[in-house]
């Protein structure tokens, strides 16, 4: 698809008849509906490591899990809640990125935003790899690798037509997820009370009989939160997406002011009903733990019912991958941090240059998990690994600095408000510190967070360089040199 150069450094260009009327302040299409980011919002917190990875943090913590996803939940909200204020005052495709670049500095900026966009484009490849997974066994006649070319080409497709048709499909894949996560636990909790034929209250047992609540000590909470803290991210694309609404401000209070309870819903209380309806220690449970209750409360082809729910969790997670990647890479663009191209958009006023950019890695990571999956792949997503850290840290951070710059430049955009400024912002900087640091001390989370840290200081070191070598002639309206202190 053809792109057009812009003609400032914040608005692309237009063809004539585009509906220019209908492009955000960045020059994207604001095709996205109010529906479109209700369900984002609310299914972008349910990816497919709730369905596939949580036996393992409850492998590791007992029924204890629950005081992880508690805490690193309250961790999402505090997050949230900053990174929802800095959005409410100054809507953009680049979001914590740009604010970054704006109360830190360039380096900032440049550093987590190709930061997230790795993350993002890794996980495209490990989406379509667990995708081509589950169709291979449906369908064994077609190679697993072609199944992961196909959604991968399906999915870009969307992507490429329009927000709008990344809108729809994201709405109807997050309502699978959302009505299969209610569904499961109205029937857990009507196990849990006795009141199916044949089933009788279960009362506390499975919580406290098989070695207490915390029977693998204290210390397996923190464990547990570092399985389990990944699985958050995620709940940001929607102050992304935002930008691309008629009203990004109205879309980005809503999903802030709801987080805590889609959290408790769908993290909480998914994960209490396994932990009190069967014992922790079951070996079905770490295979497959939502699969595991299904099958002890009699439901025919549970296998089969999860299986759909989720391959729809990981298409979901591919959908919204690349869609978070190329805007992010389109907002580098805009800046200057990335070729100017990726800041260009199509007559549909869709960045199709970043969106072929962040596919193209996704290709190239999807061919490694197949060729070289203990090697390349696998250096892949350890040094992608614990980006959602440094991400909230950067939002923490940011948000220090920019609430004084909207006080003192535009206060009547301060229409969401964190909580205890600064207080609670420091003492969540400090917990997200002591997640890092124990990281480094846990032997499962040392690689990862080295390797991680590694990414880190070399894309540091590049922008940098970037930021000497290249500095801006004219700011972008979300990227201006940061205020002394």
């Amino acid at each position: 698809m053809g792109a057009h150069p812009p003609t400032s450094p914040a608005v692309p260009a237009a063809e004539p008849g585009s509906g220019t009327a209908n492009r955000s302040p960045d020059g994207l299409q604001a095709g996205l509906k109010n529906r479109h980011l209700s369900m984002i919002a609310i299914g972008g917190v349910i990816g497919a490591g709730l369905f596939v990875g949580s036996g393992a943090g409850i492998k590791a913590a007992g029924p204890g899990i629950l005081l992880s996803y508690a805490l690193t939940g309250l961790l999402v909200v505090l997050v949230m809640r900053m990174l929802g204020e800095m959005a409410a005052a100054s809507p953009t495709s680049g979001s914590f990125s740009a604010y970054a670049d704006r109360a830190l500095g360039r380096w900032a900026g440049f550093t987590i935003g190709w930061l997230y966009w790795f993350f993002w484009s890794v996980v495209l490849a490990v989406e379509a790899t667990a995708a081509a997974s589950i169709l291979t066994g449906w369908i064994p006649a077609v190679p697993q690798w072609a199944w992961a070319l196909l959604v991968m080409i399906v999915l870009t497709g969307t992507n490429l037509v329009s927000v709008g048709s990344f809108g729809e499909f994201e709405f109807w894949f997050a309502g699978i997820k959302v009505v299969a996560i209610v569904i499961f636990i109205v029937v857990g909790a009507l196990a849990i009370f006795g009141l199916p034929p044949g089933h009788h209250a279960v009362g506390t047992a499975n919580l406290l009989d098989h070695g207490g609540f915390l029977p693998q000590g204290p210390g397996a909470i923190l464990s547990g939160m570092l399985l389990v803290v990944f699985s958050f991210m995620g709940s940001e694309i929607v102050t992304l997406a935002a930008s691309e609404s008629p009203n990004p401000v109205t879309a980005v209070r809503k999903a802030v002011n709801s987080v805590i309870w889609r959290i408790a819903l769908f993290y909480i209380g998914s994960i209490a009903v396994i932990v009190t309806l069967l014992p922790w220690d079951d070996p079905a449970v770490a295979k497959s733990p939502y699969v595991a209750v299904l099958k002890s409360l009699n439901i025919p082809y549970a296998d089969i019912v999860m299986d759909v729910v989720v391959l729809t969790a990981v298409l979901s997670c591919l959908n919204s991958g690349l869609y978070t990647a190329s805007r992010m890479a389109f907002s580098l663009g805009e800046r200057g941090d990335a070729p100017k191209a990726f800041a260009t958009v199509n007559k549909g006023g869709v960045p199709a240059v970043a969106i072929w950019a962040s596919v193209a890695f996704g290709f190239v990571a999807t061919i490694f998990s197949y060729t070289s999956k203990d090697t390349i792949f696998q250096f892949l997503l350890n040094s992608s690994g614990a980006v959602a850290l440094f991400v909230w840290l950067v939002i923490c951070v940011s948000q220090l600095r920019m609430r004084r710059i909207i006080e003192r430049e535009t206060p009547e955009r301060l229409t969401v408000r964190m909580w205890l400024y600064p207080w609670l912002t420091y003492a969540t900087i400090a917990l997200i510190v002591f997640v890092v640091g124990y990281m480094f001390y846990d032997k499962d989370g040392r690689e990862q967070m080295v390797l991680s840290v590694v990414a880190a200081v070399v894309v540091l070191v590049a922008g940098l360089v970037l930021q000497k070598r290249r500095p801006r002639e004219v700011p972008a309206a979300a990227a201006e040199a940061p205020e002394n202190a």
